[in-house]
């Protein structure tokens, strides 16, 4: 009686070969700036000052995912979260600002959440539309509406930003010493998790990304999925203004311009592909460490270098580079995966 082949190490791990290399990358960027800035990237001071960072963007760059694993992209996550954000900032100004009506923050503040929620909702369920029912490319169709939200922001505050201290104990607050953010951003991991490996509409975004047309064929109702899928994106999005105006104290129609830019390469960086159908959560979350250790190592090293301004010039530099980087390697080794395929049959 033949014995059973013995599996190898690695197919005993409980993750993919793809988040273990990029955990190791994730130490190793971790490592060597702990060496390149003795006693000033690894401090108490400087991993708090991380903890209340990354959630900024790492939060968005859910809504990047989800859109992504379709084999679509949403651009207007930025424009959504500061609509959001305003909106918000709006609510709590106008009701329980000076002047406004008077009422109690215990009410205002759980009010302005659910605006922002509402307009996230908006704005995905638009997005949506475009891209299931009127059947405009999803970079076009977003890049369009990330316009306007942008544009009614500005026409929202006249320009100036909206300022108010009320949602300041999100920001900056904790809970038995962990950020309130950090909290919102692994409570949100948790849930993407449970919704893309434990329920059917998570199997029917893997599948629309695989192939869409099988999808169609296999009786998934693609308009539907879509249509979630944007509608989650805005909501996430709209969490993340919550976050944005928590943070920063203020609203406003520009903030985190470059947010785009740095959520589609964490997106990349963290496995998920950008033709769709293939994507973890484990690999995102790493994806956001090693570019928040990368950005704040980096931002460290050019202020010794360099004036602030062209330290944030560089930073941006290196993400371009970098999300061309990842984009060559990871063709590369489709390629060679796909020609292996076809060796073996």
């Amino acid at each position: 009686m033949e014995q059973p082949a013995q599996k190898s190490w690695i197919s005993r791990l409980p993750f993919d070969i793809y988040t273990l290399r990029l955990f190791i990358i994730s130490i190793v960027i971790f490592v060597a700036f702990s060496l390149l800035l003795p006693g000033e990237f690894l401090t108490i001071r400087n991993m708090q000052s991380m903890a209340v960072q990354f959630p900024e963007f790492g939060i968005l760059a859910f809504a990047i995912m989800i859109t992504m694993l379709t084999g679509g992209i949403d651009l207007s996550i930025v424009g959504t979260a500061n609509l959001s954000a305003i909106v918000a900032a709006l609510v709590v100004t106008r009701l329980a600002g000076n002047g406004g009506d008077g009422m109690s923050l215990y009410l205002v503040i759980p009010l302005s959440i659910v605006a922002a929620l509402i307009i996230g909702s908006i704005c995905g369920l638009f997005n949506g539309a475009l891209v299931a029912y009127v059947g405009i490319t999803p970079i076009l169709a977003t890049l369009g509406t990330g316009a306007i939200y942008t544009g009614l922001s500005f026409v929202f505050t006249g320009g100036p930003a909206i300022t108010t201290t009320q949602l300041a104990f999100i920001g900056n607050g904790e809970i038995v010493g962990v950020p309130i953010p950090v909290i919102v951003f692994i409570l949100i991991a948790i849930v993407f998790s449970i919704i893309l490996n434990r329920t059917t509409f998570g199997f029917n975004v893997y599948m629309l990304g695989t192939n869409p047309t099988a999808a169609v064929f296999s009786g998934i109702n693609s308009t539907n999925v879509l249509m979630r899928t944007y509608w989650l994106a805005g909501i996430v999005a709209g969490i993340a203004g919550v976050i944005f105006l928590a943070r920063a104290n203020s609203a406003k129609p520009d903030f985190g311009a470059s947010f785009i830019l740095l959520t589609v390469l964490i997106a990349i960086l963290g496995g998920v592909s950008y033709t769709g159908g293939f994507g973890t959560v484990s690999g995102l979350v790493l994806a956001v460490l090693s570019i928040q250790f990368l950005s704040t190592g980096l931002n460290m090293l050019m202020l010794e270098w360099f004036p602030s301004s062209a330290a944030i010039f560089f930073r941006q530099f290196a993400w371009g580079g970098l999300l061309l980087l990842v984009m060559v390697l990871t063709f590369i080794i489709e390629q060679r995966r796909n020609k292996q395929k076809r060796t073996k049959t």
